[in-house]
């Protein structure tokens, strides 16, 4: 029986409830005001490091006297590390740093006094004038999440003072309190803010694109880097496949070959990991440099819903910048439905306005933003349909880099769950062969990586919000609603 008073319609988002005043207080818990003072990275590299090839920088002019002698130093860039890691130089000494890059895709080396390179390419190599060194000297790689895997370099300052260390000011330096961190402040925005950006943003496409007849299948992934808005006067850096975050969702049928042209129109290296196929990394998932092309051919030999993503290092950057993507493969003899859906989620952590992901945040792994397709409540501004009666089949996809998801929708029950190549549920029937009588699921739990698809049929029109029920992350904005109508 019907409630006449109980409210009808969308249910509030959590934090909308209650008069103004009361929400207004609510929304301040959770605000994160993330103040590091650093490096900014500008898609590819800092905008506050402006390092320069051209006139040295002190360290320390007032701290010692120039020798007048030149230290000259090869530094070879092997993987995400530099070796030698640590450089001695006479105190008062010219530094000079040749870097060779022999590593797989592009790298520099910045100072704390402001100097570096630019970005050099695999297999090149670049020199940078340091300045007279009168104290110890942190050097890093800028490019995002580079510093953190590693990528640090020390100058020691021999017979410099005890007290002194990195540039003075006055000299071109940058304070450099939390290695690695991203420059400027960022105050995270609220559901409220989240979800009137939503309103006016174009929402991505869930729909599953319908099969064909066809078994091979051709694309062009194109690699741009752009930026997306996230509330009023707040932006990302975004990485895409295609102009998209997610990436376009492919969709397939077991023994369907694949032929992606991959083409990096962006400032770095980047490239592409189909889980879909089974084939030796070496060349198909290789990083390109920017202006490069590189062509990877699958066969879709087993069922799923299977993540595809940018492999180059470090991974969990690049996808908390929107590297990612879904392809879907129908198992064999898949019922027919009335409305399938796709729904990929992933996190952001937020970095500077309108710079990448933080990667000091992406290393802590606790998220600022959770989204489904891209955008946080987007399908609660621009609602997913459905009738009543209709059967309706939700692919769901988390890719992380680091949060698990257990996917519910509210006022359903699931009478069918299919989970990373079996089915536990099918069509109201346990599928492990020994329980008895009708039942079902109430989530599909994923980690990251994983997929399937789950089944339901609404009897009764409404407004059902599906979520991440680790609350936390819907409230973060893992949340949309499904509109059905009679």
């Amino acid at each position: 029986m019907t409630d006449p008073t109980r409210p009808s319609g969308p249910r509030p988002l959590p934090g909308q409830e209650g008069p103004p005043v009361q929400r207004a207080a609510l929304a301040l818990v959770g605000v994160v005001a993330v103040v590091a003072v650093s490096l900014a990275a500008v898609l590819a590299r800092p905008a506050l490091a402006q390092p320069t090839t051209g006139a040295p920088a002190s360290t320390s002019a007032s701290a010692v006297v120039a020798t007048g002698h030149t230290t000259k130093v090869s530094v070879t860039i092997t993987g995400m590390s530099f070796s030698p890691s640590s450089i001695d130089v006479p105190a008062g000494d010219d530094l000079q740093v040749t870097v060779l890059n022999h590593g797989d895709q592009r790298h520099d080396l910045v100072f704390a006094n402001g100097t570096g390179t630019d970005t050099i390419a695999p297999g090149a190599q670049a020199t940078v004038d340091v300045g007279v060194v009168g104290a110890d000297l942190d050097g890093w790689c800028s490019l995002p999440g580079h510093r953190q895997m590693g990528m640090t370099l020390q100058v020691v300052a021999v017979g410099a003072t005890a007290t002194s260390h990195d540039a003075m000011p006055g000299h071109g330096a940058m304070a450099d309190p939390m290695p690695g961190a991203t420059a400027g402040a960022t105050t995270v925005p609220t559901m409220a803010d989240l979800a009137r950006t939503a309103v006016g943003a174009t929402p991505y496409p869930a729909a599953l694109p319908p099969l064909d007849a066809a078994t091979e299948h051709s694309y062009t992934f194109t690699v741009t880097e752009g930026v997306q808005d996230v509330a009023t006067g707040l932006s990302r850096a975004v990485w895409t496949y295609n102009g998209t975050s997610p990436g376009p969702i492919l969709h397939g049928r077991v023994g369907d070959t694949f032929h992606i042209t991959l083409v990096n129109h962006g400032s770095m290296g980047h490239s592409i990991d189909f889980h879909a196929g089974e084939l030796a990394p070496d060349v198909p998932m290789r990083t390109i440099d920017p202006g490069q092309q590189l062509d990877y051919t699958f066969t879709a030999g087993r069922s799923g819903i299977w993540m595809y993503h940018c492999s180059t290092m470090p991974m969990s950057q690049h996808i908390a910048n929107g590297m990612f993507g879904a392809v879907v493969i129908e198992p064999a003899d898949l019922e027919t439905v009335d409305q399938q859906y796709v729904l990929i989620q992933s996190e952001q952590y937020l970095g500077a306005d309108a710079q990448p992901a933080d990667p000091v945040k992406v290393a802590a792994g606790i998220p600022d933003i959770v989204a489904f397709n891209g955008r946080a409540f987007q399908y609660d501004a621009h609602p997913l349909t459905a009738h009543v009666g209709d059967r309706v089949r939700i692919w769901v996809l988390d890719v992380g880099p680091n949060a698990s998801l257990s996917f519910h929708v509210v006022g359903a029950q699931f009478d069918t769950v299919w989970t990373e190549g079996a089915y536990s549920v099918h069509r109201g029937a346990a599928a492990d062969g020994l329980s008895s009588g009708s039942t079902g699921a109430q989530v599909l739990p994923l980690l990251a990586a994983q997929g399937g698809f789950v089944e339901l049929v609404p009897t009764e029109a409404g407004h059902y919000a599906f979520v991440n029920h680790q609350m936390s992350l819907a409230e973060k904005g893992a949340h949309g609603v499904l509109e059905v109508t009679g």
